[in-house]
């Protein structure tokens, strides 16, 4: 079972919450959350979806999305409602993750979660042929390995033998679109979401997200600047930033990406929640000081942490 925040609280990762940045801190007011992973899940998590909206209300977090590799999250969040979730003032929203577990490009699976109240669909991640062929070399990534038997995934591409989208994924961005949806690109890799973007553009899909392109996904910074140039926002992920052990200088590491896509077109997401790693907040403490200390304006870190995210989420 997931425990509480209280049972949970680890003084040695998260000792910088209980140092409150009040520049920092006034920043987050109204911020917005599009990656987090409570569970329940396979991957072992150290925060539950009640635990994950009640730290991000400590800081005035509007809105969070709760994502799972393997199922819609959004039953879980609509069965919280009456245990508690509804009570806090931070709206949480989930999605569907087009992998194996749900079937792959399941137009069913996606109508489902977004008719249900879903805002996010994140075509496949662990099963995209660019994040198995990234662990099949990366033992040692750190990514989750799932705490019960799962068979093997089988990889997903969203191509035909041609070259072009698939039916299938026609049929999703379709939906995605009839439900002003966000899509957001997966682990799929680069030569594919240059399809794709093109593709959901042309079936109306007008909220579109890449997350970590410096992760799995092999996208470098022309290419973020071409995508961002069609209206793709750019998510970097705290998780990779300033996790676990913080790291030197993660302004420098994203500096190229964000010159390319511009503060009008990036996003910062936790893309945290699983044991042993930091809080969100605790990362997004970092990322905002790290971000004050390089001189980005008070003004682009608010959009970066809150406005561009909300304004995906916003109907």
């Amino acid at each position: 079972m997931t425990q509480t925040i209280s049972e949970l609280w680890d003084p040695v990762l998260d000792a910088d919450r209980q140092q409150a940045d009040p520049e920092v801190d006034e920043l987050l007011r109204g911020a917005v959350d599009l990656h987090t992973h409570p569970g329940p899940s396979p991957f072992p998590r150290r925060m539950s979806i009640l635990d994950a909206a009640t730290e991000a209300a400590t800081v005035g977090f509007r809105a969070l999305v709760a994502k799972s590799h393997h199922h819609s999250m959004q039953t879980d969040i609509l069965a919280l409602e009456t245990a508690g979730l509804q009570d806090v003032p931070v709206k949480v929203y989930g999605g569907v993750a087009l992998n194996r577990t749900v079937g792959g490009l399941n137009p069913y699976a996606v109508e489902l979660a977004l008719r249900m109240g879903g805002r996010v669909v994140w075509f496949p991640t662990i099963s995209s042929s660019a994040h198995l062929e990234f662990h099949a070399h990366n033992h040692s990534s750190g990514f989750p390995v799932a705490g019960v038997p799962l068979r093997e995934n089988e990889p997903i591409s969203v191509l035909d033998e041609a070259g072009a989208l698939t039916a299938a994924a026609r049929d999703v961005l379709d939906v995605i679109a009839a439900e002003s949806a966000i899509l957001n690109c997966g682990h799929l890799p680069a030569a594919e979401i240059d399809v794709l973007i093109p593709g959901a553009l042309e079936a109306g899909v007008t909220r579109i997200v890449v997350s970590h392109p410096e992760f799995v996904l092999g996208a470098g910074p022309d290419r973020i600047g071409r995508w961002a140039r069609q209206g793709v926002f750019v998510e970097h992920c705290l998780a990779m930033l300033v996790g676990r052990e913080p790291k030197d200088e993660p302004v420098a590491k994203i500096a190229e990406f964000f010159r390319a896509a511009g503060p009008g077109q990036t996003i910062f997401s936790s893309d945290l929640g699983q044991k042993g790693n930091p809080l969100p907040v605790t990362a997004y403490r970092r990322m905002v000081r790290a971000l004050l200390d390089a001189g980005v304006v008070p003004g682009d870190i608010k959009a970066m942490t809150g406005g561009n995210a909300g304004g995906l989420l916003d109907r």
